[in-house]
């Protein structure tokens, strides 16, 4: 879990590196994790271009896609993903799709998240990842691609990469053996950077009268939210390997390619 000192690509890690029992890891230069990519630049920025990224996986919705559209490496493959697809569809845009607007309209973030109710939102929004079709959908079509022979180097995102992108690390991490200690630490590792990405917006929403700890449930993650998902993957398949086998209809094949590509042995 590295992060990578990219300039035009925010929050960008590799999960390479991931210490996992029986003094295993994960294989570095194979599944990165970011931000939008709506200003990667390759040909400026030698960080990327020296990942020889050949898939991209897009968790946003439509909405997040036109106003900030990917810019892929050359030749890179673009899966598009859109996990909160059905939530969109019922009418609702969950602020994991809406955080830059959230933050400029603190009057509007206040009297949706404000209290408190920003961390019970995103707890929905979490078990909406286990529970929706296209959350399902999207996460099947990921890990299928994952296990795909001539996928990887492969790069998942989202806007700020830290929920829906936090998630499909969460799985990843899971099924390849890491404690829950390490995912918890993984998932975590994204705050500061996140942080930093969103420091001018945060920084505006206050002065504008918005509270603090508002902004923050809106920007970062904590426990709380990850634990919400797995309560549920808990509750509903009593295990992440029974999650991945029978909610998202992953194969134990494919499980195999992804263990044997991605795990380096002791």
């Amino acid at each position: 879990m590295n992060a990578i000192p990219s300039t035009t690509v925010a929050n960008l890690r590799d999960l390479g590196g991931t210490p996992l029992p029986g003094g295993r890891s994960v294989r570095s230069g194979l599944l990165f994790r970011s931000g939008h990519l709506d200003r990667m630049d390759a040909a400026s920025d030698p960080a990327v271009a020296a990942l020889g990224i050949r898939t991209v996986v897009d968790f946003r919705t439509r909405a997040e896609r036109e106003a900030r559209p990917d810019r892929l490496p050359e030749g890179g493959r673009l899966l598009l993903a859109d996990v909160l697809a059905d939530q969109v569809a019922a009418g609702r845009m969950p602020a994991a799709a809406r955080l830059r607007r959230l933050l400029t309209d603190p009057a509007v973030a206040e009297r949706e998240l404000g209290g408190g109710r920003g961390r019970e939102m995103f707890g929905d929004i979490y078990r909406g990842f286990v529970t929706t079709d296209s959350a399902r959908s999207s996460y099947r079509a990921f890990l299928n691609e994952v296990a795909e022979p001539d996928a990887c180097p492969l790069l998942f995102h989202c806007t700020a990469g830290k929920d829906r992108t936090g998630w499909a690390a969460t799985i990843v991490l899971t099924l390849l053996g890491a404690t829950p200690e390490t995912v918890e630490a993984e998932y975590m590792s994204v705050n500061m950077a996140v942080r930093a990405a969103f420091a001018p917006l945060v920084e505006g929403y206050t002065l504008q009268g918005g509270q603090p700890e508002t902004a923050l449930s809106i920007i970062g993650v904590v426990p709380d939210y990850l634990a919400a998902a797995l309560d549920e993957v808990d509750a509903r398949y009593g295990s992440m390997e029974k999650y991945v086998r029978e909610g998202l209809g992953v194969t134990q094949a494919a499980l195999d390619r992804i263990r044997g590509r991605l795990v380096v042995p002791a």
